[in-house]
């Protein structure tokens, strides 16, 4: 009796484990596309809304030392218009990748839209200047495209919680955005202070930019 009962125990066993590892691996796999869909496809970086749930969980472990950073693609509409948009794709995935990088496994890159982008980071103050020169030589790298290679040059913005008075995500964002237009085309990565995060905005993003026109409504 006992020599057959352990073939059965063990074939018992077995026949319980298969749909245990075929589900595992359903499970695996799952989960790879759902956070696959939280990626932007042509850059690899977060899409906007994965990103802001990272970036305001950063936030809440380093709010004393993170750096925000705002891109911005110079001249992409003429990129398109001169190389074609696949090279006006290879300049996006290239600015996607460069921002990854350098926000480093600590830190998190999103595409907020077109060629906009962002990336937080934790950084110790005293290491913020010497990073961010790098991040402005990073981005100013042309990128091997063919059997040449393409001019990039990307406008930046940072914004600390010190330098803006607040560890509101919102309001840091703000305040890279009018500090990276402040110095668009300069080729320097511009640091927000105080009066960058009290430029006026609709649905939080810096008044003028396109989308923020405030509609106006006639009374009879």
């Amino acid at each position: 009796m006992t020599t057959l009962a352990l073939p059965r125990k063990t074939l018992h066993i077995t026949a319980l484990a298969v749909p245990l590892a075929g589900w595992t691996l359903h499970t695996t796999v799952l989960r790879r596309r759902l956070v696959q869909a939280q990626r932007d496809p042509l850059t690899s970086t977060w899409r906007r809304e994965e990103f802001t749930d990272r970036a305001q969980r950063l936030l809440k472990r380093h709010p004393d030392e993170v750096v925000l950073i705002l891109a911005d693609a110079d001249h992409f509409k003429q990129l398109n218009d001169r190389h074609g948009h696949a090279a006006g794709d290879t300049a996006l995935a290239a600015i996607g990748s460069r921002l990854t990088e350098w926000a480093g496994r600590h830190g998190v890159a999103g595409r907020l839209g077109g060629d906009e982008f962002a990336a937080l980071t934790p950084i110790e103050p005293r290491h913020q200047e010497l990073r961010l020169d790098h991040l402005a030589r990073l981005m100013t790298r042309p990128i091997p495209y063919g059997d040449g290679r393409l001019p990039l040059t990307v406008s930046l913005g940072a914004a600390t919680p010190a330098g803006v008075g607040s560890t509101d995500l919102p309001t840091l964002m703000r305040a890279a955005d009018t500090a990276m237009y402040e110095g668009k085309h300069t080729g320097v990565v511009v640091r927000a202070s105080l009066g960058h995060a009290q430029v006026p905005s609709i649905n939080g993003r810096r008044e003028g930019r396109p989308g923020t026109a405030a509609r106006t409504t006639t009374r009879p």
